[in-house]
């Protein structure tokens, strides 16, 4: 059965969007497949490309400076409804910082300019001159029946409101997350996930990238029973991440 699956991964704007070590996130992706003889597929999408809603499994957006983000913008209006149909569909999809946030509604700058986002995501973003730099632990939201907490490292100056229509990954623990005031951090809709978790944030939370993995394939090839790994190393990855924060 195994060499029948492919989890086809596209990366959104790899070239522009891409601090804070969150190619980790791909290679993580592709690591926990190839140990269970899944096969993957890789590529990227970015300015002027043409971007098939029904090819990819899963969509990966990461981070970026706002003058990366206002190229952007634009192009990625283009892709909105490519996007938005694939998520509809059922297709997984992780975001962070600044990807997270040219997925919400808008996202206004310190300097007054707004970005116009797709609204994937109910939820809108102001820049501060407050810095938002330090380690971010939650714990995950119970709707998504998924044991534990996620650690990562947050940078950020851009403040993030959720609206009605989404609820957040999680409750922060340690660290500001969405806003440093309403205690949430990151947010769902459907298979869609945005949050500020870098570091980068799959291979120390091998929980949450297998749950994306398998929601990833569940929508081509129904529910499927993944393998179990030997996640020693990772699992003392992130013990030990969660214990320099949090006693």
């Amino acid at each position: 059965m195994a060499e029948s699956i492919t989890l086809n991964i596209c990366h959104l704007y790899p070239d522009l969007m891409d601090t804070y070590g969150d190619k980790g996130n791909i290679i993580t992706l592709q690591k926990r497949c190839e140990w269970r003889d899944l096969k993957t597929t890789y590529t990227a999408i970015s300015l002027g490309n043409v971007l098939e809603p029904n090819k990819f499994d899963i969509y990966f957006f990461g981070g970026g400076q706002d003058r990366q983000q206002g190229l952007i913008g634009k192009d990625l209006a283009e892709k909105s409804a490519a996007i938005k149909k694939a998520v509809e569909s059922g297709a997984a999809l992780l975001s962070i910082c600044g990807g997270y946030q040219l997925l919400c509604n808008y996202f206004k700058t310190k300097d007054g300019e707004t970005i116009d986002g797709i609204g994937l995501f109910d939820a809108h973003t102001i820049g501060t001159e407050d810095r938002m730099i330090q380690n971010l632990l939650i714990d995950i939201n119970p709707k998504l029946e998924i044991e534990g907490k996620l650690i990562g490292f947050e940078n950020h100056s851009g403040k993030t409101y959720l609206g009605s229509g989404v609820e957040p990954l999680g409750k922060v623990l340690v660290g500001a997350g969405n806003n440093g005031e309403d205690k949430t951090e990151g947010t769902i809709y459907k298979n869609a996930f945005g949050c500020y978790l870098h570091g980068s944030l799959l291979p120390k939370n091998p929980h949450f990238a297998d749950y994306l993995i398998a929601k990833a394939l569940e929508r081509r090839f129904g529910k499927i029973e993944l393998q179990p790994l030997d996640d020693n190393l990772e699992w003392e990855a992130h013990k030990y991440a969660i214990k320099r924060v949090w006693h």
